[in-house]
């Protein structure tokens, strides 16, 4: 099997990877410029010349998947006596440059606990977006085929729950998934809320609503145990600051784009609050 057949079984599992690629060599070595290599935290897959060569590219592989790096890593490595080899002189005479890369195949997710005016807002927006976007609704007709129409042209992968009890579905979010929470419902919306900070491997957790609407919610969530560490993972109200719109399509827009550096560029989260938002 080749590897991107291994690469396509690897990325359906969603196994995260690193690919090796041999980029460049001059001199003599074991295979030439274009050789890949796929490293998961257990297996190899291919081969780009065995001995010192491939187990250094391997340790540095798994390194990176330790780590949890995202950049890509260049590396140039001499086949030589006086090398420095870890695991075994290969004296071919060259010097090659590696290229890893990481690969993470699982989509980002992001759920949006009701999916009224501004909640179908938002999902239209992240529509756009190659992630994995779950509409949670307590009420059928938010959910309507009809109405989530509009949703299927982008690239995001649509997961409709019409749940009666919408916080049971925090449950079986993927780990590091996001979500904002804005029911109809302020009562669903503490409920969930709740249920999202007794996971810590939870990623942004977005409420919208006012500074009012908050402090309530505190108090009642300090009543039940959670501490301010606890509070401070909650960003409320949603958005951007400093967009001061409470029109659906405006609070979409800013909230898309504070999710945005979270689902794509690995940044830490960040917990902006303004002042008054409707909800």
């Amino acid at each position: 099997m080749r590897w991107f057949e291994h690469l396509a079984q690897l990325t359906e599992r969603k196994q995260p990877l690193v690919l090796v690629t041999l980029v460049a060599v001059r001199g003599h070595a074991p295979r030439e410029a274009g050789a890949k290599m796929l490293v998961t935290a257990e297996e190899v897959y291919g081969t780009i010349g065995g001995g010192n060569l491939e187990a250094t590219a391997i340790g540095l592989a798994r390194q990176m998947l330790a780590g949890g790096t995202a950049s890509p890593q260049m590396h140039t490595l001499r086949l030589t006596e006086q090398a420095p080899a870890e695991y075994g002189v290969q004296c071919c005479g060259g010097e090659v440059s590696i290229l890893l890369e990481r690969v993470v195949p699982a989509r980002p997710t992001v759920a949006l606990f009701g999916v009224g005016h501004v909640g179908l807002a938002l999902a239209q927006v992240l529509s756009i977006c190659p992630l994995a976007l779950w509409l949670v609704d307590s009420r059928a007709p938010m959910l309507a085929e009809a109405r989530l129409a509009p949703l299927q042209h982008g690239q995001a992968e649509l997961k409709a729950f019409h749940a009666p009890i919408p916080d049971a579905v925090v449950n079986d979010l993927p780990s590091g998934s996001h979500l904002v929470v804005m029911t109809h419902d302020h009562a669903e919306d503490l409920f969930v809320l709740e249920r999202a900070l007794r996971r810590p491997d939870l990623g942004y957790i977005g409420l919208i609503g006012s500074a009012g609407k908050w402090a309530r919610f505190r108090q009642r969530l300090k009543a039940q145990g959670f501490s301010d560490q606890d509070l401070r993972r909650v960003t409320t109200p949603i958005g951007l600051p400093g967009v001061k719109s409470k029109a659906p399509e405006a609070i979409a827009i800013a909230t898309a784009a504070q999710l945005l550096p979270l689902l794509f560029e690995e940044a830490p989260p960040g917990k902006p609050v303004r002042e008054e938002q409707a909800g």
